[in-house]
């Protein structure tokens, strides 16, 4: 396939690998977080880890927006699909997403809630033209990337005068969630020991390379705007190993083909115009991160489901048992939850790390876990 199979070449995968494993310093380890989970998922799909020297670790972030809701917001969405005059609709992944006491929006169809899966935002407003006796809230969930879509629906809802059209905004920011990684407490006590960023690549075709700097200027960390295939990510990682032993700390942008240091302003100003910055948000795993989210502006108030509908959202505890929060902020590895494997599958999944094919946990168990239990048995198992 054109500007596709040419990212997949395995020759050159390990001419790169090469390259790194002959510039890595062998006296140093290298930690670094890939924020996106697009690019977890393409590590373990293609097995890189396998390729990079042991002192080159791979930690995975919070990139998933399916995985960093919390609980409470799930039992929101799940309170809002049992009114009989709402139809909820959302993506196919958050079905399975568990909420409190077990409950899920695909328990809650099961027992007649109108839940309706799409794959636009354009296929909610559609529903809404076509039923207007039906209150129709959009789950609104994601970063940068999908947030323009969610204000192009607005924006017709907006110039048809859609009376019973809403959203359930839940649209969060890449920039805030790595801030919160280096403040936290556990960065603080050495837990969380990063190197550099791999940076995410769609989120950074709307907000360019510009907002990452305060990560290297503030924190000293370099970043990587890396793209999904197997040698983007490769590759980037080269030019963190270099910029380390260099010691720098900068900007780069390695998806040249599809990032400019400035994105895109168009959607930049569509999402402005719609949406405003929230004081405060809850993410699972890094708890109450300021500044992190959106909500809509005053003006479009009445296309805020959380206002039309009263919704009071309350604060819920994971299952004590799993990791997914600490997985999250790349304080452990999906093989480190003592669920994995056992009660959690991606059938029966206790968390949302399991749930999301951008989630670390469902990843590994797709394609990870056997190269995992292979490195134990030979003695060779990496620590995060």
């Amino acid at each position: 396939m054109k500007y596709v199979d040419e990212y997949r070449d395995g020759a050159l995968a390990r001419g790169i690998a090469a390259t790194i494993s002959a510039e890595a310093d062998p006296a140093r380890t290298y930690r670094f977080m890939e924020f996106c989970g697009g690019h977890t998922h393409a590590i373990a799909r293609y097995g890189l880890e396998d390729l990079l020297p042991a002192n080159v670790q791979m930690i995975h972030g919070p990139g998933c927006p399916v995985c960093v809701l919390p609980i409470g917001r799930m039992d929101d969405a799940i309170k809002l699909a049992e009114n009989p005059k709402i139809t909820l609709c959302t993506y196919g992944d958050l079905m399975r997403v568990p909420g409190s006491n077990g409950a899920s929006l695909q328990k809650a169809k099961a027992h007649g809630c109108d839940i309706r899966m799409v794959y636009s935002t354009l296929d909610a407003l559609a529903i809404a033209e076509a039923e207007p006796d039906r209150e129709v809230v959009f789950f609104a969930i994601g970063f940068e990337t999908t947030t323009p879509p969610t204000a192009v629906a607005l924006q017709i809802a907006a110039r048809k005068e859609l009376t019973n059209f809403s959203i359930f905004c839940n649209h969060v920011l890449t920039p805030s969630a790595i801030r919160a990684i280096m403040t936290s407490e556990e960065a603080k006590r050495g837990e969380v020991m990063l190197d550099g960023f791999v940076g995410p690549s769609h989120v950074s075709t709307v907000i360019g390379t510009d907002p990452y700097e305060f990560c290297s200027e503030e924190f000293g960390k370099p970043v990587v705007i890396a793209g999904f295939e197997p040698l983007d990510v490769m590759q980037s990682i080269l030019m963190l190993v270099r910029q380390v032993n260099d010691g720098r700390a900068v900007v780069e942008n390695q998806y040249i083909r599809a990032v400019t240091p400035e994105g895109n302003r168009k959607a930049q100003a569509l999402v402005e115009e719609f949406f405003e910055l929230r004081p405060s948000f809850e993410w699972r795993g890094l708890g109450q991160v300021p500044m992190s989210a959106l909500r809509l502006r005053q003006t479009f108030a009445h296309f805020d489901a959380e206002l039309k509908f009263g919704m009071v959202t309350v604060a819920a505890a994971d299952n004590p048992a799993c990791e997914c929060g600490a997985i999250l902020r790349g304080v452990k590895r999906p093989e480190d939850c003592k669920l994995f494997g056992t009660v959690c599958t991606p059938e029966n999944p206790m968390g949302s790390c399991m749930v999301s094919s951008e989630g670390s946990c469902a990843a590994h168990w797709t394609f990870g876990r056997f190269r995992t239990f292979a490195r134990a048995r030979s003695g060779e198992r990496r620590s995060a």
